[in-house]
C-alpha cells in the first residue's frame, strides 16, 4: 500500500483529491471545518518536501455551474486552517486550470473549482479524468468520504499515474482503522450496531460475525429482534417483514460463538417528542400506546461491562433518539464506556453518520481512537466491499 511517505514531493505537483464537501451557512461561511482540518497533515507533508498542492473536491450536488456551490467560498477557511495562501481557479479542467497549475511554485496551493460542475465527474468519464491528470505529477487520493464512488477524480484518474499514485495520510488512516477492527484487532472484539433498521445493517452483520466476539444491538432495530422473540413492544419501531431475518441472525451468531447483547430495559414515551410522558420498563413488556426511545439504566450498565472487557471496539449507530435530550442518556453512557475502554488501551473506531454526530455533539471525539470521515464509504468497507477509490490506488 503506497502512502505519502513513499514519495518525496520536492519540485513535484501533487494532484490531491480531498473531501471539502463542508457545510456553509446562508452567507456562504464554513460552519464546520473538520474536513479541512483533517486534510492538513497531507498538505503540509507535500509543502514541507518542497512540492506544491493542487486540490480538487466536490461541494454539494449542483446542477451545472451554480455559484452557491462554488469552492471559492471556502478559500479563506483553507488559508486559516493550513496557514498558506491558497490560489483559486474558476474551472478544474481546460486551459485556465492548466495554466494555473503550470505557474504553481513549490510551497504553493491551488484549489480547483467544484468538480461536479461537470457531469463527467460523476459519470466517471475517462477524457475528463485525463484532463485532470495533466495538472499534476503525483496523484494522491485522500478523500475517504467519496472512495466508494467510481467518479473521475476518485478512481478513473489514477490510471494516468502508473507508479505515481498513493493514499494521503487521512485515507491511509481510515484503511488501517478498519483493518484493525476487521482483521488485526486484539480480542475480544465488540461491535455496537444501533440505528433504526435491521435491513440497513444486515450485510454488515453478515460480514463481521466471523471477526467479532460480542455484538451489541441498540436503537430502533432492537424491537424487530424483541418482537421476533415474542416480546411486547407497544408502538416501538419495528420491521415486521424482517423478524425471521432477526432470528436467523441470532442463530448464526450462536453458531459462530458470538455473544449477542440486546437491551433488557427501555425508556418509553407516549409520543415521539422530547416533552412526552416517560417511564422505564422491561424491553419486552412495553404497553400499547407507548414506544421505546432509549435504553434503560440496566442496559447501560450491562453494555458498559462488556465494553470494559473489550480490546477492539466498533461503534456504528446510536442507542436511542439522542437528538432529543430526554432520550440521549443511553448513547451518552455508551460514549463514556467506550472512552474509558480507550483510555485503558482498547482501540475504538466510530463510523456512520449518526454515531459520528453523537460523538461530536457530546464531546467524545478526542476520547476514542478514531472517528471515520466517511459515512457510506465506512459502511461499505464493513460490508466487505472493495471501494473503487481504494482499489484504483492499489492496482
Amino acid at each position: 500500500m503506497k502512502t505519502l511517505n513513499d514519495f518525496n514531493f520536492k519540485n513535484k505537483k501533487a494532484l490531491i483529491r480531498v473531501d471539502f464537501n463542508v457545510p456553509l451557512d446562508e452567507d456562504f461561511k464554513v460552519t464546520d471545518s473538520n474536513r479541512i482540518v483533517s486534510e492538513k497533515p497531507t498538505i503540509i507533508k507535500v509543502l514541507e518536501d518542497g512540492g506544491s498542492c493542487i486540490l480538487m473536491s466536490h461541494l454539494g450536488r449542483p446542477k451545472g455551474v451554480q455559484d452557491a456551490f462554488s469552492l471559492r467560498h471556502i478559500v479563506s477557511t483553507i488559508e486559516d486552517v493550513i496557514g498558506v495562501e491558497t490560489k483559486f481557479v474558476t474551472n478544474c479542467v481546460g486551459a485556465e486550470a492548466e495554466e494555473a497549475a503550470k505557474k504553481l511554485k513549490p510551497g504553493e496551493i491551488l484549489l480547483l473549482e467544484n468538480l461536479r460542475f461537470h457531469e463527467e465527474e460523476t459519470s466517471g468519464d475517462k477524457d475528463f479524468a485525463e484532463s485532470l491528470s495533466k495538472l499534476g505529477d503525483i496523484y494522491v487520493n485522500d478523500a475517504f468520504g467519496t472512495a466508494h464512488r467510481a467518479h473521475a477524480s476518485t478512481t478513473v484518474v489514477a490510471q494516468f499515474f502508473p507508479g505515481n499514485k498513493c493514499f494521503g495520510h487521512l485515507l491511509a488512516k481510515e484503511i488501517e482503522s478498519i483493518k484493525k477492527v476487521m482483521e488485526t484487532g486484539e480480542k475480544p472484539v465488540t461491535a455496537i450496531l444501533g440505528g433504526a433498521k435491521v435491513s440497513s445493517k444486515i450485510t454488515i452483520i453478515d460480514n463481521i460475525l466471523d471477526k467479532i466476539d460480542h455484538l451489541i444491538i441498540g436503537g430502533g432495530m432492537t424491537f424487530t429482534f424483541i418482537k421476533a422473540q415474542g416480546g411486547k413492544i407497544g408502538n416501538s419501531l419495528v420491521e415486521d417483514d424482517k423478524m425471521e431475518l432477526a432470528l436467523e441472525i441470532l442463530e448464526k451468531a450462536k453458531n459462530k460463538n458470538v455473544q449477542v447483547h440486546l437491551p433488557t430495559d427501555a425508556v418509553i414515551a407516549d409520543a415521539f417528542s422530547n416533552d412526552a410522558h416517560t417511564d422505564t420498563c422491561a424491553v419486552n413488556e412495553i404497553p400499547d400506546g407507548w414506544m421505546a426511545l432509549d435504553v434503560g439504566p440496566n442496559t447501560e450498565a450491562a453494555f458498559a461491562k462488556i465494553i470494559a472487557q473489550s480490546k477492539t471496539i466498533l461503534w456504528n449507530g446510536p442507542l436511542g433518539v439522542f437528538e432529543m435530550n430526554n432520550f440521549a442518556k443511553g448513547t451518552i453512557a455508551l460514549g463514556y464506556a467506550i472512552a474509558d475502554a480507550t483510555k485503558n488501551g482498547a482501540f475504538s473506531l466510530v463510523g456512520g453518520g449518526d454515531s459520528v454526530a453523537a460523538v461530536k455533539q457530546f464531546g467524545f471525539e478526542k476520547k476514542v481512537s478514531y472517528v471515520s470521515t466517511g459515512g457510506g464509504a465506512m459502511l461499505e468497507s464493513l460490508e466487505g466491499k472493495t471501494l473503487p477509490g481504494i482499489a484504483a490506488i492499489l492496482e
